[in-house]
């Protein structure tokens, strides 16, 4: 290929296709979550208390699930989510190795062993057929993640489950606006965890919420939320006066305070109208980089699913491209766009693979997409002409890097 008729990269020398920098992630943020932490900022009740408990109805409605329980991340609710059903030392807890480290690390919190089932490398997602092979008599429970918003197969398993009577806890971190069938993500589980991280659809800084159908299981994971005490402390402190408490549990510090669901009240409100935004930006990156070789576009949901359209993925095609992932993001970055990776396997991480001796090639389709896997801008905040740019960029750095 003729080279000199190619666009140069600026990593090379070349002019950029941006001058301002195009973050990968950016909360879109409107005055009504300005005024409401304002609000709760002069009501002078900082803490968890009326903001967050409404934040819960709200969210459970929307979810469709019985009882929320706002929390200050989604890993506090998987790890809570764990303790209530039991998890411990000794016992297997199944998920996927293509995720963020935060699924695995609260299982060995409790003690608790991850064995992970390779991914099915049309959808990306654990492949219900490799659980299975991995259940024996000390698996306890299995953690779905649904990656990238995409919903996992939870018709098939849950079907596993039900026929090993094994505990459920949805990963939903990235997932909140999704649908399984006609059920939403959030009302199938034992337990469901999403994320409000910046980054994440519906945004509250830091933060998260635990969703579920059982009403034992929704008073237990909120009293040990709250270092274990009978009464959380709006209702120990408010106008209706004091309340002595007792701790029952040994609990912890997961609570959200009304500072976060100020903000997470509001983005709630308009999550559907950004999910129509990102729909639509999705659409016209698939649009614009559908005919580029040597990249391969996120996969297509699964039939009757609704995605949430978190984050769009691309995977570097090494047989076809001269640079690697790494080096991709590096010239992406000299072309005025951000982008990041989601993820690097858990089981080739140091911690794991010096605990539990996991090794390169124990799940090939994991890695295969975790090695060329990157995230290219994509949020609401971003404009028509900022998605054009995110486009024009990847196919100049393919176009030019062609073997």
């Amino acid at each position: 290929m003729n080279r000199v008729a190619l666009k140069k990269p600026a990593i090379e020398g070349g002019k950029p296709v941006r001058k301002r920098f195009l973050i990968f992630g950016q909360p879109r943020l409107f005055r009504e979550e300005i005024d409401e932490i304002i609000d709760t900022v002069r009501s002078g009740w900082w803490g968890t208390g009326p903001k967050t408990h409404e934040f819960e109805r709200r969210f459970a409605h929307y979810s469709q699930a019985k009882y929320a329980l706002a929390l200050n991340s989604a890993t506090a609710g998987l790890h809570l989510a764990l303790d209530v059903l039991g998890v411990g030392p000794g016992d297997e807890v199944i998920t996927t190795p293509l995720t963020f480290v935060s699924t695995a690390n609260v299982i060995v919190h409790r003690g608790a062993i991850p064995v992970f089932a390779d991914i099915d490398p049309d959808t990306w997602n654990i492949d219900p057929a490799e659980i299975e092979k991995r259940i024996n008599k000390k698996t306890k429970m299995i953690i779905p993640v649904h990656l990238h918003g995409r919903p996992c197969d939870m018709g098939a398993i849950l079907t596993i489950t039900r026929k090993h009577k094994l505990k459920v806890i949805e990963d939903a971190a990235h997932a909140t606006e999704a649908w399984y069938r006609k059920k939403k993500i959030g009302s199938m589980a034992d337990f469901t965890a999403f994320s409000f991280y910046a980054t994440k659809n519906l945004a509250t800084g830091e933060g998260g919420m635990l969703t579920t159908n059982n009403k034992s299981y929704a008073l237990e994971a909120r009293i040990k939320s709250l270092h274990g005490i009978s009464h959380d402390a709006w209702k120990r402190y408010s106008a209706a006066g004091f309340t002595p408490y007792d701790a029952v549990y040994a609990g912890y510090k997961y609570n959200m305070p009304d500072l976060m669901a100020s903000l997470g009240l509001h983005q709630l409100k308009r999550l559907q109208a950004n999910w129509q935004i990102r729909k639509r930006y999705w659409q016209r990156l698939d649009k614009g980089l559908s005919d580029i070789a040597g990249i391969t576009l996120p996969p297509k949901s699964l039939p009757d699913t609704t995605p949430a359209y978190h984050l769009y993925a691309i995977l570097i095609e090494p047989q076809r491209i001269k640079i690697s992932r790494n080096q991709f993001i590096d010239a992406l970055k000299f072309e005025g766009i951000g982008a990041g990776v989601h993820f690097d396997p858990v089981h080739l991480h140091s911690f794991y693979r010096k605990t539990f001796g996991f090794k390169p090639d124990d799940f090939p389709h994991a890695e295969a997409v975790g090695s060329t896997t990157l995230s290219l801008p994509f949020y609401p905040h971003m404009t028509e002409k900022d998605v054009d740019d995110v486009i024009e960029a990847v196919r100049k750095l393919c176009k030019y890097y062609s073997r």
